[in-house]
């Protein structure tokens, strides 16, 4: 009887896929509000990354609250990890080493991913990326670290000051819009610059530089917490 309730149930979703896919249909042309935000973005915000624009500015309050998030799930996985009871001496095989390949393949592969990293971050209003991308791909050039060399010992109070200091100057920044410009987090508190220039856009590439700063650092955390 159990099978049967499990077949009709695949069943069941299998139909509602079926309806979803064969209904589906591309869009050929924007919507009407994809078509406003293309038209404001660069003009109000001087961003040629409207993606970036609208999350750093026009949605600060639901970036703030990514970060909120991703701060407090660095912080949960550091208190239930941290305080795990070590496994008694004999009990635990040793680790193997890193392959050679690893090692040296990390030795390539560390300087250009940290650097790939930076730069998705500091032209996130340039092109695609911003600092989410950015510091993901830092930390990700991170547990490429802990692989090849498994002895490396992160930081953490580094990590943490580096973490809360990007974090306090986000908010401060978003503050600083309320006095100077339209709003929190408003990018009009710096000039907005040429379009399409390295430094324009106004605050959008201080504040998606702090945001890839603080990413990277609750990443690289809770990779070392889960390593240990």
């Amino acid at each position: 009887m159990t099978r049967v309730w499990a077949a009709v149930i695949v069943i069941l979703f299998g139909v509602v896929f079926a309806g979803l896919a064969l209904g589906y249909s591309e869009r050929t042309a924007p919507s009407d509000l994809a078509l406003r935000y293309l038209e404001q973005v660069p003009a109000d915000l001087g961003a040629a990354n409207v993606v970036t624009g609208i999350l750093i500015t026009y949605r600060g309050f639901d970036t703030l609250g990514e970060v909120a998030v991703l701060f407090m799930v660095a912080a949960s996985v550091g208190m239930l990890l941290s305080g795990s009871a070590s496994p008694a001496a004999g009990s635990v095989r040793p680790a193997r080493p890193p392959s050679e390949l690893v090692v040296n393949g990390a030795e390539v592969v560390l300087p250009i991913a940290f650097l790939f990293g930076a730069y998705v971050i500091v032209n996130g209003h340039l092109s695609a990326g911003g600092g989410f991308q950015g510091g993901a791909v830092v930390a990700s050039g991170v547990v490429l670290l802990v692989l090849a060399r498994p002895a490396v010992v992160l930081h953490h109070g580094f990590l943490s000051v580096t973490e809360s200091l990007a974090g306090v100057l986000y908010v401060t920044l978003g503050i600083l819009g309320l006095f100077l410009a339209g709003g929190f987090l408003d990018s009009h508190i710096l000039p907005r610059g040429a379009f399409g220039a390295f430094v324009s856009a106004g605050a959008i590439p201080l504040i998606s530089a702090l945001l890839g700063i603080k990413v990277a650092a609750e990443l690289s955390v809770i990779i070392d917490r889960f390593r240990n």
